[in-house]
């Protein structure tokens, strides 16, 4: 009897002292050390790549936002607008609509967008491009094509008092390419964009 209350008192003495010493290691040492080098190395990405302009924030590089005309929901004619997003660009309800590419709604939705965005830029309905009129599978993409940014350049150069060439100019230098030069598609930040499209038609 001795023997099994002293070899079970072993048994758990172990395991509380393997407790310990993962619980210092997985549960202490590696979350600070992933936490140093994502602050050391990473800085901006670790903190949410937030954008400041005029001293203030005013959004995250990798969340999307709306541009509407203030206090309405209409977008803004003198920015250039984003993808459709299901949640509002919501970051606490991300997720695509779930729809399949056959599904009714989905079609008359495209086609609906289609138009309204064709409208909206004064443009034939064949040159809107797919990102103008479906939403991403997060919801949130802060990017748009290089090929929707040139859809919106000549509403948003004569929205702002601007040329179209400067404005155009101002997209090919946001233009991103793809990353590590394989992985996606060429993609233009809306946010920044944007903002760098404040200063031009302030200056």
């Amino acid at each position: 009897m001795n023997n099994s209350v002293g070899n079970t008192g072993r048994l758990v003495w172990a395991a509380l002292r393997m407790l310990l010493v993962l619980t210092a290691v997985t549960g202490v040492a590696y979350p600070l050390a992933v936490t140093g080098v994502a602050q050391g190395l990473f800085h901006d990405r670790a903190n949410g790549s937030i954008v400041r302009a005029g001293g203030r924030d005013v959004g995250s590089a990798l969340i999307g936002q709306t541009w509407n005309i203030e206090g309405t929901g209409e977008p803004d004619p003198a920015w250039f607008q984003p993808r459709p997003s299901n949640s509002g660009y919501d970051p606490l309800a991300t997720g695509s609509g779930q729809l399949g590419a056959s599904d009714a709604t989905l079609t008359r939705t495209v086609g609906e967008r289609k138009r309204a965005v064709a409208a909206f830029n004064g443009a034939p309905v064949s040159k809107v491009p797919k990102d103008a009129v479906t939403g991403s599978a997060s919801a949130i993409d802060p990017h748009i094509s290089p090929a929707y940014a040139d859809l919106q350049v000549e509403r948003v150069a004569r929205a702002n008092g601007l040329t179209a060439r400067q404005v155009a100019a101002l997209v090919d230098r946001h233009t991103e390419g793809r990353t590590a030069g394989f992985l996606g598609q060429p993609h233009v930040n809306v946010l920044r964009l944007n903002l760098a499209l404040k200063d031009l038609a302030a200056g």
